[in-house]
């Protein structure tokens, strides 16, 4: 079987987006090191043990292939990633409390609830919560 372990997220800054993720959105560090001239590789995951085989690595997204991408999905509206929760309305108010700028509140999107905000550091992402 086959299963995800690791994806990334391009940012423009790698320890602040560090700092957002955990501090804002709620993940837990589960790798920080230096590897040397500045340059950390950083991957957070959800706690309290859910999903502890997935990581989402926070990778720095200069460069002629990352920044272009970037770009392009920002312009567009486009979310570079898609996170679930359990109560959306209650994660967009406080979110919101904190200061996050969503591009759109909660709606219906076919089979869920969505929501989009920017994380800060050059991306939009997308919160979903199943119907029903």
């Amino acid at each position: 079987m086959i299963r995800v372990a690791m994806t990334g997220v391009y940012v423009d800054d790698v320890p602040k987006a560090h700092a957002f993720y955990t501090g804002v959105l709620g993940f837990e560090t589960r790798t920080r090191m230096d590897l040397g001239d500045g340059t950390l590789f950083v991957t957070v995951g959800a706690r309290e043990g859910a999903q502890p085989d997935l990581e989402l690595l926070l990778e720095p997204g200069q460069g002629p292939i990352a920044e272009p991408y970037r770009r392009a999905l920002h312009e567009a509206g486009l979310p570079c990633i898609v996170f679930s929760v359990d109560d959306l309305q209650g994660e967009y108010e406080r979110l919101s409390g904190l200061g996050v700028r969503f591009t759109h509140p909660p709606q219906e999107q076919g089979p869920v609830l969505a929501a989009v905000f920017d994380d800060t550091v050059g991306n939009l992402v997308q919160l979903v919560q199943p119907k029903g």
